[in-house]
């Protein structure tokens, strides 16, 4: 990891302060980003696993079809199952977001980025811009590809779906915003606790530990707080057959956003506030 920084760093600081534009920041953080070994094995793995674990989801679920009961198959979501491996791609892509900062702390690399680039916020927007578009972009791809994928398990069924079909479509890409949201939390909490570790196992808790948790909360109150806690709203973006007493699919995806972004804008404010 510091072999990589002190790589990147000369990029970093090429350009005078005056001259640090967003796009010159951007292909700076661009350069850092993919000088990282880490970038390139978490994004392998976020998509091994996505696509991984939805083929032996489609294949255990196909295999086990006569076992269930005429009411179960016709509830049946086969998209939301063949996009579920998702959830394991999420993980690697916060963890990554949270590397993408926190190990410049770490290193102490930060400090040259800021001597290089004085503008704090531009730096962190740059951060944010870089990280989006490949996550998207991977996250996205590895959605489609377990897609198509696990419908090679349910045609022999006849009960493969098509992306024309109503909300297929929708719930396809929206699975892989859920893991860039995953991984932009990463970066607000890489931004706000400013330590690898921490960063990561404070994502993990709030993306995979704690949402199940908080269906143990009491009364109207507690369900309120369960159904648009994190991924437990999030991932009702990848439904096509509608949960009862969820929320709605662009409902649930935009409350996600906001309990990412609002972390990510404190540590924009604490970024410029505190010593780096």
């Amino acid at each position: 990891m510091t072999t990589a920084t002190t790589v990147a760093t000369p990029r970093a600081a090429s350009f005078p302060a005056s001259g640090a534009t967003l796009p010159r920041v951007i292909r700076s953080e661009w350069t850092k980003f993919w000088s990282l070994r880490s970038t390139w094995w978490t994004l392998l793995i976020a998509f091994v696993v996505t696509v991984g674990f939805a083929t032996l989801i489609a294949w255990g679920a196909s295999s086990n079809l006569d076992k269930m009961s005429p009411q179960e198959k016709a509830t049946l979501d086969v998209t939301n199952l063949a996009t579920a491996g998702v959830a394991f791609g999420q993980l690697a892509m916060a963890v990554l977001g949270a590397l993408i900062i926190a190990s410049e702390y770490s290193t102490g690399g930060i400090r040259t980025t800021l001597v290089a680039v004085p503008n704090r916020l531009r730096v962190l927007l740059a951060k944010v811009l870089v990280f989006g578009v490949v996550a998207a972009v991977v996250a996205v791809v590895a959605s489609f590809v377990s897609f198509f994928v696990a419908m090679t398990f349910w045609s022999p069924h006849h009960l493969a779906a098509s992306l024309s079909t109503p909300a297929v479509l929708r719930s396809v890409i929206g699975a892989g915003l859920i893991a860039v949201l995953s991984g932009l939390l990463g970066v607000a909490l890489g931004t706000l606790i400013r330590h690898t570790a921490g960063a990561i196992t404070s994502a993990v808790a709030l993306l995979f530990v704690i949402p199940p948790l908080t269906g143990l909360l009491p009364g109207s109150w507690g369900k309120a707080i369960s159904i648009r806690f994190t991924t437990n709203a999030g991932q009702r973006i990848a439904e096509v057959i509608h949960t009862p007493g969820q929320l709605y699919p662009w409902a649930g995806f935009f409350w996600m956003l906001g309990e990412c972004v609002i972390p990510l804008l404190i540590g924009a404010w604490l970024m410029k506030r505190r010593d780096a």
